[in-house]
């Protein structure tokens, strides 16, 4: 059973539950869905794995709670606005860096290839894409709107582009990318002028 629905007379231990759910997206990012269990995660946590199995009914329970604990920063991304589009897009990649880059970059990766049809947890990864999806073409949106792309600007081929750039650039990185340096922001820049360069005619991106 979940830690919302714990059993009667059993005090809640925030601490305790924070530090499994930790875990539970550490061990799930080193050890993919199959080398994910409850044990493990007890292992990682350093509690006893009956503190676990007295709040979670089973592994997809668990990695669903934590996953829930970590919206914030697994998956979910925001359209920044900065009024121009060609910075917006820097943004975005830059958040791509962060969710890939970061701590909890390895689950976040697995989350789209390891639980295709896991009840559940699906859903979940479903709704981080659609998160990302809408986030990237409001970008692409308003930048047309606001004449700063053109009207043919192909928005597909543009953001699979930039976000899957961005992506294979955290995963292949010989070096630790931290995504708010001078040098991961040089790299953003770089990636934007080269796709924008690549898919929208000179002189159509317009501040």
């Amino acid at each position: 059973m979940s830690s919302e629905h714990a059993q009667p007379g059993r005090p809640r231990d925030p601490q305790l539950e924070n530090r499994v759910k930790a875990a539970a997206i550490e061990v799930f990012g080193a050890s993919g869905w199959a080398g994910f269990t409850l044990d493990a995660v007890a292992r990682r946590a350093g509690v006893g794995k009956g503190s676990l199995y007295l709040r979670w009914a089973d592994k997809e329970e668990l990695l669903l709670d934590a996953l829930d604990a970590l919206d914030a920063r697994i998956g979910i991304l925001t359209a920044t606005d900065t009024g121009e589009a060609r910075s917006d897009l820097v943004e975005l990649v830059l958040q791509f860096l962060r969710l890939y880059a970061g701590p909890h970059g390895p689950a976040a990766l697995r989350l789209g290839t390891e639980l295709r049809g896991v009840k559940g947890i699906e859903a979940h990864f479903d709704a981080m894409r659609t998160s990302q999806v809408n986030a990237a073409r409001a970008i692409v949106r308003r930048g047309v709107a606001r004449g700063q792309l053109p009207k043919k600007t192909p928005v597909t081929l543009l953001l699979d582009t930039l976000c899957g750039g961005a992506m294979i650039h955290a995963m292949v990185s010989p070096e630790v990318i931290d995504a708010g340096s001078p040098a991961a922001r040089r790299y953003a820049d770089q990636l934007v002028d080269f796709v924008l360069g690549a898919v929208v005619p000179p002189g159509e991106v317009r501040s």
